[in-house]
């Protein structure tokens, strides 16, 4: 589904700072299209970020985050060479995974 996110994640001082753009439409549900129609409510509903395998965030969203998010955050650990993956899963059950190294 759509185009990979962008993930840079950086280590400094024992603290790893991870940078996430997703691609999404995020559809609220609200909006008419040009006939008149209720165009039908598309977002993400959970994303989910690991170190390593390890479970470091998780988050539930609804339909008023902005039309391709960004997320960051911070964990502490991680080092040059780790792994993060991040996963997120829309409301109509389409999800998307995707890994970035450490830097």
């Amino acid at each position: 589904m759509g185009s990979p996110m962008r993930i840079r994640a950086a280590s400094k001082d024992g603290v790893t700072e991870v940078r996430i753009l997703m691609n999404h439409e995020m559809e609220t549900g609200q909006r008419r299209d040009g006939a008149g129609n209720v165009v039908p409510a598309w977002f993400i509903q959970e994303v989910k970020a690991s170190l390593n395998g390890k479970n470091v965030m998780q988050a539930q969203w609804g339909p008023s985050i902005a039309k391709n998010p960004y997320l960051a955050f911070k964990v502490k650990g991680g080092k040059a060479g780790d792994k993060v993956s991040v996963t997120w899963v829309d409301n109509k059950g389409d999800s998307r995974t995707d890994e970035a190294n450490v830097t």
